[in-house]
């Protein structure tokens, strides 16, 4: 599970499909009984097909600043969550740690240099608040490009 999957299952309320889609999921067509599944063909007249199922429900937005600012005022600690993505993950009780930081950049295809930690730093935080935004969360937009 990477990095920026953890920081969706921590914003993200469980029901969510941004959560959903951080859980591990079940490996497709696996067997349960060691053996392949043969479908078995028979002689009847095939069923019509289903209606068509109705429009998906626009997904909920969740409101990251309000989730993130009350988890900072029970966190005990002023954070700059809003700039500093040391803070935003130690906010989330995550590995802030520069390794950490590294393979958060790497899951999210950095192309810079990751020994300049600052400019990684900041290109992480818009990143992630970019894709927090683009999953259903609502984020400032001083904090997205």
């Amino acid at each position: 599970m990477g990095i920026l999957s953890n920081i969706f299952r921590k914003i993200f309320p469980s029901n969510h499909p941004a959560a959903a889609q951080a859980k591990p999921q079940g490996a497709p067509g696996s067997m349960q009984s060691g053996q392949p599944q043969v479908a078995q063909q028979t002689a009847r007249p095939a069923a019509p097909r289903p209606a068509a199922p109705p429009p998906a429900a626009p997904m909920e937005m969740v409101d990251v600043e309000a989730i993130l600012t009350k988890m900072e005022a029970s966190a005990g600690q002023t954070l700059n969550w809003r700039s500093s993505i040391v803070d935003l993950l130690k906010l989330l009780n995550l590995d802030s740690s520069l390794q950490s930081r590294k393979e958060l950049a790497q899951e999210l295809d950095y192309k810079g240099d990751t020994n300049d930690s600052a400019s990684m730093n900041i290109w992480l935080h818009r990143q992630v608040m970019n894709r927090l935004a683009a999953n259903g969360g609502k984020v400032p937009a001083d904090m997205r490009d």
